[in-house]
């Protein structure tokens, strides 16, 4: 009997999801791909406006001139690369244009229904687990149907975490996040305090400090002992906001600036599902438990792809998938919910013994390699090529030691297990 599936979302993840679906007729119907805009590719379709539209929110925390900090040789999906002729390190714009070009070639525009918000997502099964999805359109028609199952492919790039500053009402200036940021020039000539310094944050510094906008860079980070532009002088993090509306920054220094820039991250939310029903506990950072990070124990027929963090995406949405989809149709047989309940904790609680903060919790870096392989080798498909490992190690590498100028280099991959450095 074949398996109707649902997708949350036609970004990256979701168009993966599709694909493989589509890859599958003798075991499923073809997917219905729910997007709340009216193009794919998610947060990589850049949206030059920002904020809440129409009463609507924009989802996408694109800015204007960002290019990929990892190379197109390891962010492809295995099965797509990236066409040869272009550099290494690629403007957003590229990245949207391959995913467009993925979905033409997989012929994944036809399902999905666009401008439809979904607004509920619930079992109605426990047996079967089968799912009811409500979702709506543009004229406010609701529509409900049954699924067996879903994949919520919604990211999770679009709800900004802002810490808890005492004070921060006393702030004189301009307060917002990154999601908000498109271009440097409003700020130049401005101070600005940016809090983070990941790759959101670096790159938002040194695009600031090309304007001439002044740039305190304060996280709680060790010092960064790289060489940064002229114009960004680092600090640690900001504790308060003083009366007088100066940053109080941890050493006891004080600060008055135009900007105060939250490159802090986001939060995992998913408004449409009930999290105590589904045996859910999410948080601002966490989402538990989650077997193989993937899905509640409870509700094996729910599956959340790429909620992991510092992953190369495309590649690990593409591991998920197949994984996901070998479950479904019982290649993959599943541990007692129990045992899956344990798993998933005893992997978190390993982490916390380590000294991972909550917050870090879905952080995989130099765990994804063993993560992917082992859902390649439980679901019998390929795993992902050491030459992606390695070059994905070789590029964090050059990032920390060149964080101005890495971007330049290009790479190529001359088989599954080697790269070079190309002219």
């Amino acid at each position: 009997m074949l398996q109707r599936v649902a997708v949350v979302g036609a970004g990256a993840a979701g168009l993966c999801a599709a694909r493989h679906i589509l890859a599958r007729p003798n075991r499923f119907w073809p997917p219905v791909v729910f997007e709340l805009s009216d193009h794919v590719g998610g947060t990589w379709c850049y949206d030059e406006r920002a904020g809440m539209l129409d009463d609507k929110q924009v989802h996408s925390s694109m800015y204007r001139d960002l290019r990929t900090n990892l190379p197109k040789e390891v962010m492809m999906f295995p099965d797509f690369p990236f066409d040869s002729g272009l550099n290494s390190f690629l403007p957003h714009q590229e990245v949207q244009r391959y995913l467009e070009s993925y979905c033409l070639s997989h012929d994944i525009r036809p399902h999905i229904r666009f401008s439809v918000m979904v607004e509920n997502v619930k079992p109605v099964d426990e047996e079967r687990a089968r799912w009811e999805v409500t979702s709506s359109d543009l004229s406010g028609c609701q529509k409900t149907e049954l699924f067996d199952a879903v994949f919520v492919c919604s990211g999770h790039y679009s709800e900004p975490h802002i810490p808890e500053i005492p004070g921060l009402e006393n702030f004189k200036g301009q307060v917002l996040h990154s999601h908000l940021y498109r271009f440097a020039e409003p700020f130049s000539g401005r101070s600005v305090v940016v809090l983070g310094a990941k790759a959101s944050g670096l790159d938002i510094s040194m695009e600031l400090a090309r304007v001439g906008a002044k740039v305190i860079l304060s996280h709680r980070r060790p010092r960064l002992t790289f060489p940064l532009p002229c114009g960004i002088q680092q600090s640690s993090e900001v504790v308060a906001v003083e009366a007088d509306g100066r940053i109080r920054f941890q050493d006891d220094s004080r600060s008055h600036a135009d900007v105060l820039m939250f490159c802090t991250g986001y939060v995992y939310k998913f408004p449409f599902l009930d999290a105590g029903q589904l045996g859910l506990e999410i948080h601002d950072h966490t989402v538990s438990p989650l077997y193989r990070y993937l899905l509640p124990p409870a509700f094996p027929s729910l599956f959340f792809i790429g909620i992991c963090k510092i992953i190369c995406p495309f590649p690990n949405f593409n591991c998920q998938v197949q994984f996901a989809l070998a479950v479904l149709d019982g290649s993959v047989i599943l541990p007692s919910q129990a045992e899956m309940e344990e798993e998933a904790r005893r992997e978190l609680q390993e982490k916390v013994s380590r000294g991972v903060e909550q917050r870090h919790l879905l952080v995989l870096d130099q765990d994804q390699w063993d993560y992917c392989r082992s859902l390649a080798d439980a679901a019998n498909f390929p795993p992902l090529c050491p030459a992606v490992c390695s070059l994905y190690k070789e590029v964090a590498h050059q990032r920390q030691i060149h964080p101005q100028n890495y971007r330049m280099r290009n790479y190529r991959l001359l088989s599954d297990t080697e790269w070079e450095l190309r002219d």
